[in-house]
């Protein structure tokens, strides 16, 4: 019980400690330096990207049914008509 509470007091010590310190404010200026340079950056969000992996999903998942209707119309389609070779070859 004691070693919790004294392991509480340091983590609140050093954490007072960083926070007044010349640390944070080198964090703080770095992390103003890299949003600058992303903002220059063409990047996307994690958010958009996942938005557009999905759009693309559907559109792979209709084309692929379209061209499965297609091959169908296709095969139903091939008996029923006869080439014009086919039938100049005949007479």
């Amino acid at each position: 019980m004691l070693g919790d509470k004294l392991r509480d007091e340091l983590s609140a010590k050093f954490s007072e400690m960083l926070a007044n310190s010349p640390a944070k404010d080198l964090e703080k200026n770095a992390k103003a330096m890299l949003a600058g340079t992303f903002s220059k950056l063409d990047l996307v969000t994690r958010e958009e990207f996942d938005v557009q992996a999905q759009v693309l999903a559907r559109t792979r998942e209709q084309l692929a049914a379209l061209e499965a209707r297609l091959a169908a119309l296709e095969g139903n389609a091939a008996p029923a008509a006869p080439s014009a070779t086919d039938t100049a070859s005949g007479s």
